[in-house]
This record gives structure tokens, sequence and C-alpha cells, in this order.
């Protein structure tokens, strides 16, 4: 697997103590390390099996437990993304982003993507993922069709109340869960809202700089008829048999120009 020196230099060194540990039952890592795209700047993503009758013990000790294993230098639970068996943690130094997921040895098969598995002490991992095989969702273009025009009356209002950091805020989430997905899947990768598309979407990733601004009404007001532009173009060329909502996209665009021919 090909990494970063620093990268397998911390596997190298936290994987052992790891393995003394008798309640863990093995380790896996995912992210751009498993898929092959990591760089200096990747984090690295474990996912840390326990055993499924000491799952419990173990979340109650893993801040300690990731500081026998690793110079732990700062570390905080997953709460604010969903996730509370997640440790989100610096290492080092040299300093590294490591997130220590524990899963219970039977939950292990629930991904969004395969795992590279860096350890398994009696196989069953292994077994798991044979028995489980990952199921990806494609990308939903109907719900995104459903909720599109009423976050664009909500961008729209926002201008027209002048809270442009709301604006801002509300691009970037447009950009990670709707024009982002679209690029990804017009240049045949993995959706991961924005990541990456700079490499494996180059051509998309150059049209959605059309879609940012600055604490600017204007810009504002360009950048978001720049991702109603963007997201018509590529939802039609999906191809896809939609329920399009023609007259909330016609009522929200015509919100939309109004509010940005509104004299200031």
């Amino acid at each position: 697997m090909d990494m970063p020196s620093p990268h397998r230099r911390f596997l190298d060194d936290v994987l052992p103590g790891m393995r003394q540990e008798p309640r863990i039952a093995g380790v896996a890592v995912a992210g751009s390390i498993a898929g092959g795209l990591s760089d200096i700047y990747s984090d690295v993503d474990l996912v840390v099996a326990v055993e499924d009758e000491a799952f419990d013990s173990v979340m109650a000790e893993r801040l300690a437990l990731i500081g026998s294993w690793t110079d732990l230098v700062a570390g905080f639970t997953g709460e604010h993304v969903g996730e509370p068996r997640l440790i989100i943690t610096l290492v080092g130094p040299p300093l590294l982003h490591v997130d220590f997921k524990f899963v219970r040895v039977r939950d292990f098969a629930e991904r969004v993507e395969d795992p590279a598995i860096l350890w398994d002490r009696n196989g069953a991992l292994a077994d798991v993922l044979a028995a489980h095989p990952l199921a990806t969702d494609p990308l939903d273009l109907q719900w995104i069709e459903d909720r599109f025009w009423i976050w664009v009356h909500y961008g729209a209002a926002k201008l027209g109340r002048g809270e442009l950091f709301e604006v801002i805020g509300f691009l970037g989430y447009l950009r990670d869960a709707v024009l982002g997905p679209l690029a990804a899947q017009r240049a045949g990768a993995p959706s991961r809202g924005v990541r990456h598309l700079e490499s494996v979407a180059p051509d998309e990733a150059r049209e959605l700089r059309a879609t940012l601004c600055g604490h600017d009404a204007h810009e504002a007001g360009r950048a978001i008829l720049a991702t109603v532009d963007l997201y018509r173009r590529w939802r039609d060329d999906t191809g896809a048999a939609l329920d399009h909502r023609r007259t909330a996209e016609r009522l929200a665009v015509r919100y939309l120009h109004d509010v940005i021919d509104r004299p200031t």
C-alpha cells in the first residue's frame, strides 16, 4: 500500500501496541490511503475493530488507549459529525491528523468504502467484509431536485436581507451537497462532496469557480445564478427520468432575479 513516509512510519509505530491489546480484533485503514490517493497532507483514517463483548469497556478508555499506542497531542470525540465512536486526534510530532473509529466486529461491515485491513487477529474482519459486499448508493437526483429550488429561494432571501456571510455558507453547502457530487458523477469518480475535484474532475472544477464570491452583494447574486445554471446543465446532462419541479424552479428563479434587480 503506497503512502507518504510519515504516514507509513506512524502505522509502523502504532500497530504493535494495538496488537498487544487483547480486546482489539483488528485494524483497517480507510479514506485516501485505502483508495491510493494519499499525499503528505492526508489524514490517517483508522477503523479499530473491538471484540463485541469488550466494546463498552474500550469505549470508556479510548483516549487512554490511544495515548498508550502513540504520542497523543490532542483528541476529542466525533459527536459533531454524528459519530460518537470516533476520536479525532493530532499525534506526533511530526503532526498527523489521525481518526480512530472504534466499532464492534459485527458492525465492521457498515461502511461507505472498502477499507484496507492492516492486521486481523483471527480473520474475523476479512470474514465480515466477504459476507457483506459493499453496496454503493447511486446519487439520488430526485432527492436533489425536490429540494434545490427551495434552497435557491432561501439563498435569495438571505441575499435580499444582506446576510452575505449566510449566502457564502449557503453556496458552499450547495457545492458540497449538489454540484460536487454531480461533477464527480460526470467524471466517473466517487462522490465525496467537493473533495479531490481539482484532480478527478478538473473541467468541472474550473466551472465551479463561478459559484464563489466574496462579501459583496453583486458577487453573491452572480454566484447564485451560476449555481442555478450549473445545476440545470449538469442535471439535464444526466438524462435521468426526473419529476422536474418546474413550477418551483420558475418561481424561485424569478424571485432570485427580483432580489438581484431590487435597488439597494
